[in-house]
């Protein structure tokens, strides 16, 4: 019978000394990651809590102007900025709309300007009380919250031109006192996010985790821009089109950031878009429906809209107009339909409005008006589905390169 060897303890290699200084080296290189992480995420932290406390000051100073007024026994009123049409004018070295110096008063003394007198002081009170509980609201929460205190709105229109008024009289946008539009519009591509909002802050996310797009809200327009592999934005008009780029790849074939504005584009995105061309450098390109209200939604793009001319830097002024052209529609022999009385007025509008005295919007306008014919994106799917794709996409961004 044979013995079995006692077993003695077996004895462990030391690890060798390349081991050790690769191990070194892999937490060091993880501590100067983590700690990067964490200064990028205080020093947001730190802009976040100054953008706060500055919003809270107006609105306290806001509120103080009132109450004073009413402690002198005197009429309370306000001194607003002119949103009409004569006080938005166009400058051409921003290249964008902006407000003129031209103001009224609006004044308790005046029985007509007390009910939105009344719906201005309300709003913004209730973007105070947004501001200090950490939360936000959409402009058709803010219509129903109304109706809670009993503020009267006729519809939510009015409730949204109250917003707005007090966007001029702050002096900064509504998003920064934690309004928002609905949200509508989406992002694809290969860029890599960190959130800075709170309950995410730290999260990081690439924005080709969902094949449908991300949705552009509050907490994607106010994230950081990690890492990006793309060298461009191409913005889409349409769903339909979006969904056709995102299936062919356009994000790896032409290292894209995709974005759709489901028509006109929301603030949110326009900032968005702005933030990409100006933060990352990356050219833009804007592709919308061959008829005057997408040559409308390019122009709003690049030059801001007249409504927002009180809130700066929405505008991409050095965002190109991709298409699709008057001309595309000759050349390409697209399906078409006739423009109607009211696009031909808009064309007329469009060839008088400084923002379109450039020479290629001036031809193309002239050219709608010759045709008398507008086409859709997905016209060109009378090639192939495609060919929008593999033909029309790379010759015009080629043409674009060349500008």
């Amino acid at each position: 019978m044979k013995k079995r060897r006692s077993k003695g303890k077996s004895k462990r290699s030391k690890p060798s000394k390349s081991s050790k200084t690769s191990k070194a080296k892999t937490l060091e290189k993880f501590t100067k990651k983590s700690n990067r992480r964490t200064k990028r995420a205080k020093r947001h932290e730190a802009k976040r809590l100054e953008a706060k406390k500055r919003v809270l000051e107006k609105l306290r100073m806001l509120g103080e102007e009132i109450y004073v007024k009413l402690a002198h026994g005197e009429f309370p009123s306000l001194k607003i900025p002119s949103r009409s049409t004569s006080n938005i004018v166009y400058d051409p070295k921003l290249r964008q709309y902006v407000l003129g110096d031209k103001f009224f008063i609006r004044s308790a003394r005046n029985i007509r300007h007390i009910r939105p007198l009344t719906q201005l002081i309300w709003v913004a009170y209730t973007a105070s009380t947004l501001c200090k509980m950490d939360k936000t609201s959409t402009l058709r929460d803010i219509y129903y919250m109304a109706q809670a205190d009993g503020i009267d709105f006729r519809d939510q229109q009015e409730s949204d031109e109250v917003i707005t008024e007090l966007e001029t009289v702050l002096g900064m946008p509504r998003e920064e006192f934690n309004i928002f539009p609905e949200e509508r519009s989406a992002i694809f591509g290969d860029l890599t996010i960190e959130y800075t909002v709170r309950n995410y802050r730290g999260v990081r996310v690439n924005l080709t985790m969902h094949p449908d797009g991300l949705v552009i809200g509050p907490t994607l327009t106010s994230a950081e821009f990690v890492k990006c592999n793309a060298d461009k934005v191409i913005v889409i008009e349409k769903g339909a089109m979006f969904t056709r780029f995102v299936e062919e790849q356009v994000h790896k074939r032409f290292k894209a950031i995709l974005i759709h504005t489901a028509g006109q584009p929301p603030r949110a995105t326009r900032r968005l878009i702005r933030r990409l061309n100006v933060e990352l450098g990356l050219p833009v390109y804007v592709f919308v429906d061959g008829d005057p209200w997408g040559m409308h939604i390019a122009q709003v793009i690049l030059s801001g809209s007249a409504r927002a001319g009180h809130i700066p830097e929405l505008a991409t002024p050095d965002a190109q107009w991709a298409g699709v052209y008057a001309s595309d529609i000759v050349r390409y022999k697209l399906p078409s339909d006739p423009l109607t009385k009211v696009d031909l007025k808009r064309l007329d509008e469009l060839k008088r409005d400084p923002r379109y005295k450039g020479d290629l919007w001036q031809k193309e306008i002239n050219t709608f008006l010759k045709i008398r014919r507008k086409s859709e994106q997905e016209a060109f799917s009378r090639y192939g589905l495609t060919f929008i794709v593999n033909k029309y996409l790379p010759k015009r961004l080629k043409e674009l390169s060349r500008r």
